[in-house]
């Protein structure tokens, strides 16, 4: 493995603010870890899968910090078969973050970076319940008078045994990328 995929050592940053966009390093999975415990109704997943978007997915996921705190996380990655798409995996911002636009803001990043130049939507999952991320999701298209389509992805009875809500796939775009 490459010593820069272990150990990302892109340290490229983006200030907005008081707020510090970067991508994420391996050093950082522990604190997502913690970051998104505290973000219910996210599911938690292990460190260990915290540590691989962090390091294999550093390049579509973005991490915020306001006074060297880990504030803000979003996870992605462009599927295999669909170059086209960012698929948006979690979005955690920490209570002392929230009211910003701060997910908004680290969702733009992550469509302005080289690596999503070919990125024409945005794709997420989200729970019927979870009424903050769809209203991010919504208003980050509205302002940028992008169309979105949504569709049961995975449902609750047939993919979780009934033991998950069903995961809406939210998709946004085409884009602009002038107006993304």
């Amino acid at each position: 493995m490459p010593a820069n995929e272990a150990n990302n050592t892109d340290t490229s940053t983006t200030k907005s603010d008081d707020i510090t966009f970067r991508k994420p390093e391996s050093q950082d999975g522990s604190r997502v870890h913690k970051l998104i415990s505290e973000c219910k109704p996210l599911d938690e997943n292990s460190v260990y899968c915290n540590l691989l978007q962090c390091t294999h997915f550093a390049d579509t996921s973005v991490a915020a910090e306001m006074d060297g705190d880990l504030v803000g996380f979003i996870s992605g990655y462009i599927p295999p078969k669909q170059q086209n798409v960012l698929f948006v995996w979690q979005v955690a911002v920490h209570e002392k973050a929230r009211g910003k636009g701060l997910a908004k803001r680290m969702l733009a990043e992550l469509i302005a970076r080289e690596e999503s130049a070919d990125v024409q939507f945005i794709e997420t999952t989200i729970t019927p319940d979870n009424e903050a991320s769809w209203g991010m999701f919504r208003s980050f298209a509205y302002q940028r008078s992008m169309p979105t389509e949504e569709f049961i992805l995975f449902d609750s009875r047939i993919h979780f045994a009934g033991e998950h809500n069903d995961e809406y796939l939210l998709r946004i775009g085409p884009f602009n990328r002038d107006d993304a």
